[in-house]
């Protein structure tokens, strides 16, 4: 089977797909609620598969461009929380440690559960596997699929 420009988008936009499906099973199915963090992660990668979707029916190198840099930006957003969660640099302040908290709500606010939202840190670390987390993970898949934009990049129009 050859390897074509088109493949490797399918590839690379199923990989962000199935990414995404990963996210909402922890979510849906294994009751693992996301922090703020976490559900920026998933904005690229449903941005790549509409892409890679794009790309196939379009073609264009500029849009093969857009996924790879869009990857880039997964791979980034995803460091960044990497980082968060080890505690290597600070958060956003509305999902850390020192984020928001009883002390700063009225008595009427903590009586009312509608004005109560579960506040999931971004700071800690919620579910691991040999030591890495899910934001990790989403770090490595990432890179990978930033390099398979960019072979697709270097293929013809097939």
């Amino acid at each position: 089977m050859t390897v074509t420009r088109n493949r490797l988008i399918l590839l690379a936009a199923a990989g962000s797909a199935a990414i995404l499906l990963a996210a909402f099973g922890f979510q849906y199915l294994g009751d693992l609620a996301p922090c703020k963090l976490c559900i920026w992660q998933r904005w690229p990668h449903a941005v790549a598969a509409v892409l890679g979707l794009l790309a196939v029916a379009v073609g264009g190198f500029i849009l093969t461009l857009s996924g790879l840099s869009v990857m880039a930006a997964s791979t980034g957003l995803a460091i960044y929380h990497s980082g968060v969660e080890r505690h290597w640099w600070a958060g956003p302040s509305s999902c850390t440690g020192d984020g928001p908290s009883l002390s700063q709500m009225t008595p009427e606010q903590m009586l009312n559960p509608s004005l109560v939202e579960p506040i999931v840190l971004c700071d800690r670390i919620a579910w691991q596997l040999f030591g890495l987390t899910m934001a990790n993970y989403n770090v490595l898949l990432s890179a990978g699929l930033v390099a398979v934009w960019a072979m697709a990049l270097t293929r013809g129009r097939s």
